[in-house]
């Protein structure tokens, strides 16, 4: 199976300018807990990716209140992506290597085509629990929540 196929198309997204109030109330609103960041005259190239956690830990160490904060001073901008046409194993492999639940899926412009998530991975796991040949496994799932969860190795410097 292909991403294209399990991928959410009604994506939210919201632009670099935008406070990071307005980016809250979206995911509030619309129970997701990463949107992508978008630039471009009309067409919503994805230029970063903003989630629930970088909004709090801007919030705490900057110290201002979310209305006086812009979304491109929290946002990712290492954004890592996939292609509608990639394989939800290859999806499944870019999320552990990266280490993030939530992957943008955008065309070879780079514009927004959807998001696909270890959840929805998750959830065809154990739709094909039956299957004779299996997409994605339960225990795939497990492996690649266990490398995304692991801790950070951070170097000491001397």
């Amino acid at each position: 199976m292909l991403v294209e196929n399990l991928m959410s198309r009604q994506v939210q997204s919201c632009q670099m300018g935008e406070s990071l109030a307005h980016a809250a109330l979206m995911m509030w609103q619309h129970d997701c807990g990463a949107i992508p960041v978008c630039a471009g005259n009309g067409a919503q190239r994805v230029v970063g990716v903003l989630t629930d956690r970088d909004i709090c830990m801007s919030a705490l160490f900057q110290g201002k209140p979310l209305t006086d904060m812009r979304v491109n001073e929290a946002m990712s901008k290492s954004v890592t992506t996939v292609r509608p046409s990639d394989s939800l194993a290859q999806a499944e492999r870019v999320m552990r290597d990266a280490h993030i639940r939530r992957l943008p899926v955008v065309d070879r412009d780079g514009t927004l085509l959807g998001m696909i998530s270890l959840a929805d991975l998750a959830r065809e796991a154990v739709r094909e629990r039956t299957h004779p040949r299996k997409d994605v496994t339960e225990n795939d799932i497990g492996s690649t929540l266990a490398a995304i969860c692991e801790p950070p190795r951070h170097s000491l410097a001397a």
